[in-house]
């Protein structure tokens, strides 16, 4: 079995067992969170798709970690104008680990 979640603005294709990392959420390590922005939930051969979400449908994740991602680099430059820009980024995540699918 497996859902098509919506968190962060993105979307996530998850089973259970799967660990992943999405934008941060403000939870704490070891807290149980229920997803309800399903927008799929399939089951084999049959799949159950929402307009736009699955009534009924929820997620359970535990949160497992927070931490930054890589380092992105962002280099600017205007040639012949000496111009040059360094700047860096690090996004924080949480990591879930996915323990059941309702619906």
């Amino acid at each position: 079995m497996y859902a098509v979640i919506k968190t962060g603005g993105k979307q996530y294709r998850v089973a259970v067992g799967e660990k992943l990392k999405v934008e941060q959420i403000a939870a704490d390590v070891g807290q149980e969170i229920v997803i309800d922005q399903v927008l799929a939930v399939g089951n084999g051969e049959g799949i159950k798709v929402g307009t736009p979400l699955v009534s009924g449908a929820t997620v359970t994740a535990t949160v497992v970690s927070h931490g930054r991602g890589d380092k992105v680099r962002i280099f600017k430059m205007r040639r012949r104008k000496h111009y040059q820009k360094r700047q860096g980024h690090r996004q924080n995540y949480t990591e879930l680990q996915i323990g059941s699918i309702n619906g």
